[in-house]
């Protein structure tokens, strides 16, 4: 809502502390440990909504609470403000607001929700809003009725959003679900027939995976391909079976493994600042899709020496729990130490089939190498030895190709779920928009104006305040001494 956008006819702007009480006096901070003690049916709530239950209550009636510190209150469409009703508990981290002259909870809590806080917090990590600039925030007010008409049409609205958020949200969870099943059926040979399977059809000859790979040549490798790296049959212990010709293996035998490097020391000039593609794991998590294509970060000659370089279609993996993903890179550059990279593969082998793969154990590779609560380091010697179900070369091929096909129909429904799931924040934010300048819902001659329901709440206030200003009688009237 924009602070200068009109007023519709009939409507009038006033500061917050004008059309509440704010009862913030009468709220009661209770710790978890002490309510732990008093565990009871009576919701606790706090600045974003209820964290707990306890024994007793302190309100019994409707309100709107407002966050006054750890609310998002820059967040246009994170809730600021919410209603409570019956016996309740507040702690000091919500305002306390009991509207007067009758006016809807629900009404005052959509206003508050699209507030522009800026100008009314203070803080820097954790916004405060203290009591002074909250009773400052000015609030439009249509007539009453107007206001009932527009709070139920925001809630009919929001449901309709929130059943079709959700019923997209469950779309996206079995996409998700099919694309695991999807790369699972892959890595266990059910995508495409079996290349033994095909030969037989056909009746030609057929070299399985471990023919494969003996006899596959690797300028300068055979060493280690001799002497580095297990072949098991297509049983393992701990493993799921694989079909005729396919074996595992340990990587080490198709790739070599190796670390990135950095320059030290972070962002100097001699090394940062270049023209050489600079790889972080920031790139890599937020690429979309298979390839990274560009970089925010470049590296000079100098800082390229001293790091780790790779050609453009290099397979890599990060070391970390959070990202842990290998992807191709659709440009050469640098990597830094929290990288491993797959470098000098085995002619034939299929990249797309070993990308997808590592896609589908990644959560195994976490568990398995989870170090404390969620640190995780993938180094060198444990992918090196990571066993790998490997396929003939051209399974390898034909399984690439249809993941190729599988995975896009998945990515581009998931890019129309995303899509929609925008436009149902957008439509949220235009209908509480239309909402509080006059356009949600139709104007009414016949409502009285906002100004005969203010001279009512100013009426409503004066009689309360007039009744606390009172003198109140301390303890029993002193009797009469007789003479």
């Amino acid at each position: 809502m924009s602070a200068g956008a009109e007023v519709p006819p009939r409507w009038e702007t006033k500061p917050l502390g004008d059309l509440f009480d704010v009862l913030d006096s009468r709220r009661v901070p209770v710790n978890a440990r002490e309510r732990g003690n008093r565990q009871g049916n009576i919701p606790y709530y706090g600045a974003t909504g209820q964290v707990g239950w306890i024994d007793d209550f302190l309100f019994d009636e409707e309100l709107v609470l407002l966050g006054e510190d750890g609310a998002p209150f820059l967040d246009g469409l994170k809730p600021k403000a919410y209603v409570i009703r019956g016996k309740t508990w507040v702690n000091k981290h919500a305002h306390v607001l009991r509207g007067l002259g009758g006016t809807p909870s629900a009404f005052w809590k959509y206003q508050l929700d699209q507030v522009q806080y800026r100008p009314f917090v203070s803080g820097t990590t954790r916004l405060k809003l203290p009591q002074s600039p909250m009773r400052a925030i000015p609030l439009r007010v249509p007539p009453l009725d107007e206001q009932r008409r527009i709070a139920e049409s925001i809630d009919s609205y929001f449901t309709r959003l929130d059943a079709a958020k959700a019923t997209l949200e469950r779309v996206k969870r079995n996409l998700e679900r099919y694309r695991a099943s999807v790369l699972q059926a892959a890595v266990e040979g059910r995508l495409v027939p079996a290349e033994a399977e095909l030969a037989r059809m056909k009746g030609r000859a057929y070299q399985s995976a471990t023919e494969w790979l003996v006899s596959a040549k690797h300028p300068a490798k055979d060493a280690r391909l001799e002497s580095n790296g297990q072949v098991a049959s297509q049983t393992q212990r701990g493993r799921h079976p694989l079909p005729e010709g396919w074996c595992w293996v340990n990587l080490g035998r198709l790739v070599e493994v190796v670390r990135g490097a950095s320059p030290r020391p972070k962002g100097d000039p001699r090394y940062f600042g270049g023209r050489i593609p600079w790889i972080t794991i920031r790139d890599v998590t937020s690429a979309p899709g298979r390839y990274l294509r560009a970089t925010r970060e470049g590296v000079t000659k100098a800082g390229a020496e001293l790091s780790r370089h790779l050609p453009a279609g290099t397979l890599i993996l990060t070391n970390s729990a959070t990202v842990c993903v290998p992807k191709f890179l659709g440009v050469s550059g640098c990597i830094h130490d929290g990288f491993v990279a797959f470098l000098d593969p085995l002619p034939d082998l299929n990249l797309v089939y070993m990308y997808e793969y590592f896609n589908w154990v990644r959560p195994r590779m976490i568990d398995e190498n989870r170090q404390g609560m969620t640190q995780v380091n993938l180094n060198t010697d444990i992918v090196r030895s990571m066993m790998v179900p490997l396929p003939p070369p051209k399974e390898q091929d034909r399984i690439a190709d249809e993941l190729d096909v599988q995975l896009e129909l998945v990515d581009s429904q998931e890019a129309v779920i995303e899509e929609s799931l925008s436009r149902c924040k957008k439509l949220r934010e235009s209908i509480l928009a239309l909402a509080f300048s006059g356009g949600l819902t139709d104007q009414n001659i016949t409502d009285e104006p906002a100004s005969e329901l203010l001279d009512r709440i100013r009426a409503e206030r004066a009689k309360v305040v007039s009744s606390l200003d009172a003198p109140r009688r301390r303890g029993r009237p002193r009797k009469a001494v007789k003479k």
